[in-house]
């Protein structure tokens, strides 16, 4: 009885283990409750608690042990498998029309990338690396495969730096900070914009979008990969199957590649990927300082993108006359965090004016985030790998 119970988790378990699964819970109550990116939240939290349930090392168990089976699922993550897939299927998914017939709206995605940079010079002031400081910088994206991509090439506890040290793995936290702040993006952003906009402004009412053709909706995925490929060739493996999946969606002769592209293939790697990003948040490994330092500057690098795009929203006004004038609020929704930046953005412009429909116009700055946050992500691989 004695062997059993020391076999059981209840002899195993540390402080740190009930914290994570109690954050496991949380997780998981958000994404029910609340509705915040419940397709993401609640495989993480279940992930988390399925990480942190203490066992006896060297039964091939944990993730990070060896043939375990949750090992091999994790090698999606750890080789960066996994974002592209799910960029393909966000690209067999998404509608370009908005930024097709507005392209001048992409430079309000690229504003919002301040955050990555800035995120990326204040990891370095506080004492990461280079590449841990490039992958930390990603989650001002907003972008959960993103950042998981970029964190599996640059800090994953294997690549050796110049002074011989090896980089830390902060796949995990990389991951859940940046997801975590995707799914709050309904309570971090709206305060943001009613400081930056005054009421006025965020009654501005944009005029309808020009009508797309079927043929530019077509051209332009192939004119997209070859320009933004050519500019950041380290972003090919994102950029290059977000823009294929478009293509199956748009050429209207693979709509069955393109349905898989966008439900079972996205829906499969979403499990597997929140599940085992989940489980990687073992408490030996998780609970750190550098964990906690990587949250607070997730939390400052998404402060930082929404005001950029809020911002340079406003800076662009000063140079628009009459009806071309945007609705600054739009710039809000410059992070890449798809839909749910475009719909926040959507639900703040109707609390001043309940006629005013930005959702079609926010889409354009929300796309150009995706494509925005990949080509930093390969402009800083390219620098820092």
């Amino acid at each position: 009885m004695e062997q059993f119970y020391n076999y059981t988790g209840f002899a195993n378990a540390t402080w740190g283990h009930i914290i994570m699964i109690l954050i496991g819970i949380v997780f998981i109550y958000l994404g029910i409750k609340f509705d915040y990116e419940p397709l993401l939240l609640i495989p993480i939290g279940i992930g988390v608690i399925i990480g942190n349930i203490p066992f006896v090392a060297g039964n091939q168990t944990g993730i990070y042990e060896t043939g375990s089976v949750l090992n091999y699922l994790y090698f999606g993550v750890v080789k960066g498998v996994y974002p592209p897939l799910i960029f393909l299927g966000i690209g067999a998914m998404t509608d370009f029309s908005s930024l097709i017939a507005n392209p001048k709206l992409m430079l309000l995605g690229a504003a919002a990338q301040i955050g990555v940079f800035g995120t990326f010079l204040g990891a370095l002031y506080l004492g990461f690396s280079l590449p841990e400081a490039g992958a930390i910088g990603i989650i001002g994206g907003a972008d959960g495969p993103t950042a998981i991509f970029l964190s599996s090439k640059l800090a994953n506890g294997i690549n050796i730096l110049p002074d011989g040290t090896t980089v830390k793995n902060l796949i995990g936290p990389i991951a859940i900070a940046a997801y975590s702040y995707m799914a709050l993006v309904p309570v971090i952003q709206p305060p943001i914009m009613r400081l930056l906009v005054n009421k006025e402004d965020r009654k501005i009412r944009m005029k309808p979008p020009r009508a797309v053709t079927q043929k530019e909706k077509m051209i332009f995925p192939v004119v997209a990969l070859l320009l933004t490929t050519f500019i950041s060739p380290s972003a090919l493996p994102l950029l290059g199957m977000l823009f294929f999946g478009n293509l199956l969606k748009e050429s209207g002769r693979t709509e069955r590649l393109a349905d898989t592209a966008r439900t079972k293939l996205i829906d499969i790697v979403t499990i597997l990927l929140g599940v085992t990003v989940g489980a990687s948040t073992q408490a030996d490994i998780f609970i750190t300082k550098d964990s906690m330092l990587i949250f607070t500057l997730g939390a400052v690098s998404f402060v930082i993108a929404t005001m950029g795009g809020l911002l340079f929203a406003k800076f662009m006004n000063l140079f628009l006359k009459g009806d071309n004038k945007i609705n600054p609020l739009i710039g809000a929704s410059g992070v890449s965090a798809v839909p749910d930046s475009a719909r926040v953005v959507h639900a703040e412009a109707l609390k001043s004016d309940p006629h005013n429909y930005l959702l079609m116009h926010a889409m354009a700055p929300n796309v150009s985030g995706v494509i925005g946050s990949a080509i930093a992500a390969g402009i800083l691989l390219s620098f820092l790998a």
